[in-house]
């Protein structure tokens, strides 16, 4: 499952992790937003024992969004030992964000 990130945890687990994290940047306001949800869901199910998966409200955590330079939602950046490695704008279908993260496992 993939829990809403705050600042202080997204700052712990993503770019202080030395693992593969990918982030759903997302507003509770975004259609496509809502639409991309169950299958990021989805896939944290499927593969949350070799990746972690968060979401960051864009709207409540403004700072990180500025940071990573997301300005349309849902954004999806993978993390790799912190740094981000890969960033894909816009609704994704599940098998395709699957592909993406078999590549950083």
């Amino acid at each position: 499952m993939a829990n809403v990130l705050s600042t202080n945890e997204f700052i712990a687990e993503v770019e202080g992790g030395d693992g593969v994290y990918v982030v759903d940047f997302f507003a509770t306001w975004c259609g496509p937003c809502k639409m991309l949800a169950p299958v990021f869901e989805e896939v944290a199910s499927d593969m949350g024992a070799q990746i972690g998966f968060g979401k960051i409200d864009i709207d409540q955590s403004l700072d990180i969004a500025r940071k990573y330079n997301v300005s349309t939602v849902p954004t999806i950046i993978i993390f790799k030992g912190g740094e981000p490695v890969e960033t894909m704008v816009g609704f994704m279908p599940k098998e395709s964000l699957i592909t993406k993260l078999k590549a950083y496992v």
